[in-house]
């Protein structure tokens, strides 16, 4: 199959407001509250009308770092990115292949938004959020699910017939340990009191975890303070554990990396805790790392891109560096990550990564999921079930329609449907269905229009 010709008719953007539990905090940023966007296009295929649809939470400092901005002004930053996507989808009279309409109007949007000063990672926000629900719609218009479908070719791009594609049943979940998560029960901070874990100990205990990423801060001191107390949490859990460490971009260049990791290296309290990484992410900020080696630092697990993916080179630039692997993303793109994953698969020294923009539970943590998973990633980092409860503000006959649709994912033990982690794993089954990952739909009435 050369792909599903889709001509596009129209384009609907939305948002809904999202008030976390407890405040996640990454690098120099803390977020309590933040809109998450939705897009619901509808195309023509051989005379018939599909629909398909998408959504994304809209993170502020995590696309645009800059601390002149404004959480707002971040968050209209994703809005403008979304509107120049549409803008240039529906521009796009002809019909053609998912990955060509991607080629063609997404590219077309990320350039005027490039233009109009958004940041490159901005920029591809919109377009990433239309080329997942023109892929759904395209799915929709075969009748094949999204691993089924990308062995069918049905999105037209060079990478996903070539794969090594799986069809994955479950994932292991990798818990996000924020900056501002407590710890244990003695520690101050946020208790939200609503029946969710509220500390490291009590989410291990109530799921079973055992993979965990841990955020770090770029300040040597406090890094190690804070990575001796979370080891010593986890030794206390027992079990196999592993854990991956993220910089967020806090090391403005090379040498201050190679300084934290010695220090790391020097502290016998952490011993344990270096051999159990699997690999630290982003460390250093964008504007440096594709411009500065870190291959004679001497840091001893593999060290990959994220923040920096930002264009289609991004990878190979690393790779030349001393970076050996890259996050898989969906608010990056689905094409960056099957290209990705198709580069790795010809080295198998490198690593694809599955990272997390606090996804939120229905259409955003489903597509997102397995878009990792069906590329061999086995652990991923998911924390919108953290950091937000459940659904959130969505309607409760919303998050029961997604809870019935997908009864392997989700959970109602506790009144309201919640992610379902049991053993420090997803169980991904009810993911493979027509469409790209989901039976149910928002509630789309009850989603405020962005014009």
């Amino acid at each position: 199959m050369s792909g599903v010709n889709l001509r596009i008719h129209e384009v609907q953007l939305f948002q809904r407001h999202v008030t976390l539990r407890l405040p996640f905090r990454f690098g120099a940023a803390t977020v309590t509250q933040c809109p998450q966007a939705f897009v619901r296009v509808r195309g023509e295929v051989d005379g018939r009308s599909f629909e398909g649809a998408s959504a994304e939470l809209m993170v502020p400092k995590w696309f645009d770092k800059s601390p002149a901005l404004t959480h707002e002004q971040n968050f209209e930053q994703l809005r403008e990115s979304l509107r120049n996507a549409r803008e240039a989808l529906l521009a796009t009279r002809e019909a053609m292949s998912p990955h060509a309409l991607s080629q063609v109007a997404g590219e077309t949007a990320i350039a005027v938004s490039v233009a109009r000063g958004l940041p490159r990672l901005a920029a591809q926000f919109g377009p990433a959020l239309l080329d997942k629900a023109v892929a759904d719609a395209a799915l929709r218009a075969t009748g094949l699910s999204w691993v089924d479908g990308l062995r069918a070719g049905v999105l037209g791009d060079p990478w996903s017939t070539r794969l090594e594609l799986v069809r994955p049943t479950h994932v292991v979940l990798r818990h996000t340990v924020g900056l501002a998560d407590r710890l244990t029960a003695d520690d101050a901070g946020t208790d939200p009191q609503d029946g969710l874990p509220a500390t490291l100990e009590a989410a291990i205990e109530r799921h079973g975890l055992h993979h965990f990423k841990l955020k770090l801060g770029g300040q040597i001191e406090a890094d190690l303070e804070r990575l001796t107390r979370i080891a010593e949490v986890l030794r206390r859990a027992g079990g196999d554990w592993r854990v991956t460490l993220d910089g967020n971009e806090t090391f403005s260049d090379a040498a201050s990396l190679g300084r934290f990791w010695q220090a790391l290296q020097a502290s016998p309290a952490l011993t344990d805790l270096l051999q159990r990484t699997l690999l630290l992410e982003q460390p250093l900020a964008r504007a440096v790392a594709l411009r500065e080696s870190i291959a004679s630092l001497g840091i001893g697990v593999p060290v990959i891109l994220d923040e920096s993916d930002d264009h289609l080179s991004a990878l190979d630039e690393g790779l030349a560096l001393g970076y050996r692997g890259i996050s898989s993303k969906a608010c990056k793109g689905i094409y960056r990550s099957l290209r990705n994953a198709h580069r790795i698969a010809q080295d198998p020294r490198l690593l694809l990564s599955g990272e997390d923009l606090t996804c939120q539970a229905g259409l955003a943590v489903q597509q997102d999921t397995l878009l990792a998973a069906c590329l061999g990633v086995r652990h991923i980092e998911r924390n919108g079930h953290h950091y937000v409860d459940g659904f959130g503000t969505a309607p409760a006959a919303e998050a029961q329609g997604f809870a019935e649709a997908h009864p392997s994912l989700y959970e109602t033990a506790s009144g309201r449907p919640h992610l379902a982690v049991r053993h420090g794993r997803l169980d991904l089954i009810s993911l493979h269905v027509t469409g790209f990952a989901s039976a149910a739909t928002p509630h789309w009435r009850s989603l405020q229009t962005l014009h």
